[in-house]
């Protein structure tokens, strides 16, 4: 490692003679601290943590040992004292320092045990808000920040999972440390309690409404480092917030290999879509390439949807990712896997199911208890150069909205469902955004595109393209809907689906040409709805 010089030389090796423990995560604590022992480091406990040590025959001192004072006002006040926050503070090397330690009768504290009282988790429980502050810790941080600013002397560890690194450091270092480790547990300290602070602040601006607070914190937790980004020379990591939502980030990786930066970007986008599907309605399945939809159907079955969503655009399908909002059943895992595939994520999935996918050795089966509700509130970051763009989740459903028709023909039964249907597809697909759709299955998708009119021209011409692999000579536009992300500036993009073969429209409105647009629409005997909300996705 490579650290800046100091004034004065810091020691490398420090021998670890004393240890304050207090956790709340006790994972592996009686044995952590059992070795500690025998190595003859001194045991110095609060609470909780002191009685279980205690209880499995360990010779622990009580922290009022050190303070003189016992702990008050239930257990608020234990450790915020000079014969803790001295132990922690001093510089051993320094002579005023060890001489307020020896008038003060101080004792060096060379290792820090703390994890914090699991605020984040009793959110996640829906706590009432006494309950909630009350398990905002104050002495943890406190004493945390302290051991890592003096890390020259002091090692501290905030997460079980760093145990058995400073044990081995300690016996290969006759029960010393490094100051290579306590830099670096320096840092995951800091870390730590910046992730906390992050997590209170952030629950303090939720509960008062505060959608704009004046400081903004985020935290996450690594879930794992990456190969790569988004292309082989971009360092990547996947971090995890913390979000109770179901999803890429929650989910069980069955089998299969490391997920990629993409296919976790690529996941998150199928499943958030397929989401938009209530399972207790009708099955469906997404397929995605990039982050857009290639093909997304409903049916009876997941076989019947993901048929009909594959028809869409097969070539696309290839290498994609297929999401599904219910059960995965063998059927549909059996045909699934006959196109290459790189994750199939799903709620949950049956055991027959299960082994078919394990058969591709490289496909990646993600389950996850559960599907993203599209109505729930969160927050979506897009960094910029020199800062963040903050804004809530699109949690605009199509079924919440009061749709106005106003053209002289009203939508029939069938065209209102699959009207519906293409808008809640055309809200996950980046804009400029085109969906044609026919018995609740999407036929030409059009992405991406800088003019409207062209998306619509793309849409047609995947429609056509997927109308020729199908083997079909009627147009899979023909009699079909058509959805737009946003509205229509000018009356030529209505008319090139409708050139198609579109038959219906729900966009939402609001240019100031819609008289035009609504006009071209009657001339051509097209029924036209408005939703009144617009679904811009870049």
């Amino acid at each position: 490692m490579s650290v800046k010089a100091n004034a004065t030389p810091l020691p490398d090796r420090v021998k670890v003679k004393r240890a304050l423990i207090s956790v709340s995560d006790k994972t592996g604590l009686v044995e952590f601290a059992t070795e500690l022992a025998g190595m003859g480091v001194e045991l110095v406990s609060t609470g909780g943590t002191r009685k279980a040590l205690s209880e499995a025959g360990l010779t622990v001192r009580d922290v009022s040992d050190l303070t003189g004072f016992p702990e008050v006002m239930d257990g608020r006040v234990k450790t915020l004292h000079p014969g803790v926050h001295g132990g922690l503070l001093a510089i051993r090397d320094d002579e005023a320092h060890a001489k307020a330690m020896s008038d003060h009768d101080i004792q060096p504290i060379d290792l820090l045990v703390v994890n914090l009282y699991p605020f984040e988790e009793t959110m996640k429980s829906g706590a009432d808000t006494t309950t909630q502050v009350e398990n905002i810790d104050i002495g943890g941080p406190a004493m945390i920040r302290a051991g890592a600013k003096n890390h020259g002397y002091v090692t501290v560890l905030v997460d079980p999972a760093d145990y058995t690194s400073l044990l081995d450091e300690l016996r290969t270092n006759a029960g010393e440390t490094t100051f290579a480790l306590r830099w670096m547990m320096a840092g995951r300290a800091y870390a730590r309690t910046a992730a906390y602070d992050a997590a209170v602040s952030g629950w303090f601006a939720e509960q008062s409404g505060d959608t704009a607070p004046r400081r903004l914190s985020i935290a996450g937790e690594l879930a794992e480092s990456l190969r790569y980004g988004e292309n082989p020379h971009q360092d990547a990591a996947f971090y995890r917030t913390g979000e109770n939502r179901p999803g890429v980030a929650t989910a069980r990786q069955v089998q299969g290999k490391a997920l990629s930066y993409n296919n976790i970007n690529d996941t998150d986008a199928a499943f958030e879509l397929v989401g938009e599907f209530d399972p207790a309605r009708t099955k469906a399945v997404a397929i995605i390439k990039h982050a857009n939809p290639c093909g997304v159907a409903e049916g009876e079955t997941l076989i019947e949807a993901y048929r009909m969503a594959l028809r869409c655009d097969p070539v696309s399908a290839f290498g994609g990712i297929v999401a599904l909002n219910a059960k995965l059943d063998a059927a549909s895992a059996r045909e699934i896997t006959e196109v290459f595939t790189e994750v199939i994520i799903a709620p949950d999935a049956d055991d027959e199911a299960i082994e078919i996918v394990r058969a591709k050795k490289n496909l990646r089966l993600l389950l996850t208890g559960g599907l993203p509700d599209p109505r729930a509130k969160g927050r979506f970051v897009k960094s910029v150069a020199g800062g963040l763009l903050i804004q809530s989740r699109d949690a605009g459903v199509v079924d919440d909205l009061d749709l106005k028709i106003v053209t002289k023909r009203a939508p029939t039964e069938a065209e209102l469902a699959d009207l519906k249907f293409a808008f809640r597809v055309a809200k996950h697909v980046k804009s400029n955004t085109i969906v044609y759709a026919k018995d609740r299955a999407t036929v030409g998708i059009g992405a991406g595109q800088m003019s409207r009119v062209d998306a619509a021209g793309i849409a047609a011409r995947k429609a056509a393209d997927a109308t020729k692999a199908a083997g079909l000579t009627e147009p899979l536009t023909r009699g079909c809907v058509v959805a737009s992300d946003a509205f229509f500036p000018f009356a030529d993009g209505l008319l090139s689906a409708i050139e198609a073969g579109a038959r219906a429209v729900i966009q939402p409105g609001g240019s100031m040409r819609d008289d035009e647009v609504i006009r071209a629409a009657d001339e051509h005997d097209v029924a036209m709805v408005l939703t009144g909300m617009r679904h811009f996705r870049h």
